[in-house]
């Protein structure tokens, strides 16, 4: 039997985001971003309230980068979350991240961070207090460490996390459950 739970953004698993910007002052900001995710081959979405100063940024600035939280990472990652950039002067020194210039958009990324998508904004909407951001990925930027020596991303290198929104823990993300555009064959 099933049981109705209402309106809730249960979709797993659900990236841990942490997106990176400067601030009007130049000041690196990053925020651990709970909703977000592919919009197709080169284009990403997050979706983050008007409130932050990671909202100001993207305004500005036009560009963030995105990078995939891995369990290494996860103190770091949820306190960038959980403190406001407008709140804590040094929110990112505290944090223990160490920011980098991006080559090619006008945002830092996090360099403890395995995966950074480097994107250029092309649309902002505004729906209640919360803003929808879609971006152009520019770029990837992969450590040496999560990659395959035929430049793949090896998932089970990254060890990626997770976001729970039910139960509102960080779940681990790994192993093979299957191979996509393949299994499927089976019931052709």
């Amino acid at each position: 039997m099933k049981k109705r739970l209402g309106p809730n953004p249960y979709i797993y698993p659900q990236p841990v985001l942490i997106v990176s910007t400067y601030g009007e002052d130049g000041t690196p900001d990053a925020m651990n971003v709970a909703y977000g995710g592919i919009v197709n081959s080169n284009r990403l979405q997050i979706n983050i309230g008007v409130r932050h100063k990671t909202s100001d940024n993207i305004k500005v600035r036009k560009a963030f980068t995105v990078g995939i939280a891995d369990e290494k990472n996860l103190i770091p990652a949820d306190y960038v979350g959980i403190v406001s950039g407008h709140d804590v002067e040094d929110k990112v020194k505290k944090s223990g991240f160490h920011m980098i210039k991006s080559e090619v958009v006008d945002a830092p990324y996090v360099e403890e961070l395995p995966i950074t998508m480097e994107c250029k904004v092309e649309e902002i909407k505004q729906y209640d207090q919360t803003l929808r951001i879609v971006a152009e990925i520019v770029d990837v930027i992969a450590d040496e460490k999560v990659l395959t020596q035929d430049g793949k991303i090896d998932t089970s290198k990254l060890h990626a996390i997770s976001y729970d929104p039910s139960t509102h823990d960080y779940l681990k993300v790994e192993g093979i459950a299957g191979k996509a555009f393949h299994d499927g064959d089976q019931l052709k």
